[in-house]
C-alpha cells in the first residue's frame, strides 16, 4: 500500500538562480513523481534561502532608488513572494512529469503560515543570516534606520540575521489536508512558512523570522499523520566522522544512536543537525513512523529499502 509522505527539499533541488531552478526543478519533479507512480501521496516543502534573499535584496534596492514612492517589505512578504515563484515553477515541472508518464493529478501550491511563539527564545539571539553582504557601513545605516542585527560573515562582509524559532503548527493545515484527501501534489511550507504569530483577535502578524524547512516539515507531517518524512539533501546516507578518513555512512539509526551522535558533535549546525533532530522528533512522535534521509534523486529507491539512512523507532 502506498505511504502518506511529507518531502522536504533541500537547496540543490531548486539551484541559487531562476535559470538555475528552471532547470533544477526538472530533475526534481521526475525523483517525486517517481514515488507518485509507486503509489504514495506526496506533499512538499521546500526550501528558499538563495531567493528569499534575492527578493529581499531587489525592494530594498527599490526602496534606496525611490524612497518617496516605496516603502521597505517585512520578511513575511518576501517569503510569501518566494512561495509563489518557486511553487510555479515546481508545480509546473511537476505537472508536466507526470502527464508524460500518463499520470493526471492535481498539483496545488498553498501560500502557507507557519504559527510560531513570539516567546520563542529564539526571537532573544537572531542567529539566521539573511540577504545579501554588506559593508560596515551599511549594516550600520540598517541598524540605525531599522533596528536590524547584523553579523560579520567569515571575512566576506556583514549580512542582516534573524530569529528562526521552532513551528508551533501550520495554519492551512485544512487546506492542505483537504487536497490530499482529493488526489492532489501539494506545495506547501515553503522556505519553512511564513512565520506568523498570533496578536488580538484572530489577527495574524508576520515575525521578523525564518523557520527551518526541516522543522517545518516534520511539524506539518505529524499534523497530516505521515507516514513517513523524507529530507532530501545532497549525500546517499548520513555520515559520522564526515570528511575525516574514518567516515562512516550509516544505513539505519534509531533515537537512541541520535542522541549520542549529537551530544558528540557529529553533526553541523545549519547541516545535518536540524535535518537530524528533525527526523528524531517526528520518529518519536508516533508508533510505526520512520524518516528517510537520502540524496534527491535517489527517492524512490530509498524508500523501498536500496538506499538512504531510515531513522525508525
Amino acid at each position: 500500500m502506498g505511504k502518506r509522505i511529507v518531502i522536504a527539499l533541500g537547496g540543490n533541488a531548486l539551484g541559487k538562480n531562476l535559470p538555475e531552478q528552471m532547470k533544477a526543478v526538472k530533475k526534481t519533479a521526475k525523483a517525486i513523481t517517481d514515488l507518485v507512480e509507486d503509489g504514495h501521496e506526496v506533499i512538499i516543502v521546500h526550501g528558499n534561502g538563495p531567493q528569499v534573499g534575492m527578493i529581499q535584496q531587489a525592494m530594498q534596492y527599490l526602496v534606496r532608488q525611490q524612497p518617496e514612492d516605496h516603502v521597505p517589505f517585512p520578511l513575511s512578504v518576501c517569503v510569501a513572494m518566494s512561495q509563489g515563484y518557486i511553487g510555479y515553477d515546481l508545480q509546473n515541472a511537476l505537472r508536466e512529469e507526470m502527464l508524460d508518464r500518463g499520470i493526471d493529478k492535481g498539483v496545488a501550491t498553498v501560500l502557507t503560515q507557519v504559527e510560531v511563539d513570539p516567546d520563542d527564545p529564539a526571537f532573544e539571539h537572531p542567529t539566521k543570516p539573511i540577504g545579501a553582504f554588506m559593508t560596515k557601513e551599511e549594516a550600520q545605516a540598517m541598524m540605525d534606520e531599522r533596528n536590524h542585527d547584523f553579523i560579520e560573515d567569515a571575512g566576506r562582509g556583514y549580512r542582516r540575521v534573524v530569529a528562526s524559532p521552532r513551528p508551533v503548527g501550520v495554519v492551512e493545515i485544512g487546506t492542505i489536508e483537504s487536497l490530499v484527501q482529493t488526489d492532489h501534489i501539494v506545495v506547501c511550507c515553503g522556505g519553512g512558512g511564513i512565520p506568523v504569530f498570533r496578536t488580538t483577535g484572530h489577527h495574524l502578524k508576520g515575525a521578523a523570522a525564518v523557520i527551518d524547512k526541516d522543522f517545518a516539515a516534520e511539524k506539518l507531517a505529524e499534523q497530516l499523520d505521515a507516514d513517513m518524512l523524507i529530507i532530501l539533501t545532497a549525500v546517499e546516507k548520513v555520515a559520522i566522522h564526515f570528511g575525516t578518513p574514518e567516515q562512516k555512512e550509516l544505513d539505519e539509526l534509531v533515537p537512541d544512536e541520535i542522541r549520542k551522535y549529537i551530544a558528540d558533535g557529529e553533526f553541523a549546525p545549519g547541516s545535518m543537525l536540524p535535518k537530524m533532530q528533525a527526523a528524531l522528533e517526528f520518529t518519536e512522535s508516533k508508533p510505526g513512523r520512520m524518516t528517510l534521509i537520502t540524496h534527491l534523486l535517489s527517492a524512490s529507491d530509498g524508500v523501498n529499502g536500496k538506499t538512504g539512512t531510515i531513522i525508525h523507532a
